[in-house]
């Protein structure tokens, strides 16, 4: 039970952000988004992603729920991020 909550969880938070993901892509408008916010996010992610590798390779287990969601938050955030300065305004 505690498995399926912990996947549950992280797919809730992977998601998060696929809302903005989509209106950015279809409106081609990113001049709402805050450039520190996404790089303070984007960096988070990686430096917890590292973290949680790191420490599962040191003590031999695996959490994959976590890999899934701060890759996948890492993916869009990617987009979020080339976006921002692709369709930024003159």
């Amino acid at each position: 039970m505690n498995e399926y909550i912990g996947w549950l969880g992280s797919f809730l938070f992977a998601v998060c952000a696929l809302p903005q993901v989509i209106q950015t892509f279809r409106t081609k408008k990113s001049d709402d988004l805050n450039s520190l916010f996404l790089l303070m996010w984007f960096l988070g992610e990686v430096f917890t992603l590292w973290y949680i590798v790191m420490e599962d390779f040191l003590n031999n287990i695996r959490h994959y729920p976590l890999y899934f969601n701060y890759i996948f938050n890492l993916l869009l955030l990617s987009y979020l991020l080339f976006a921002k300065y692709k369709y930024r305004s003159a």
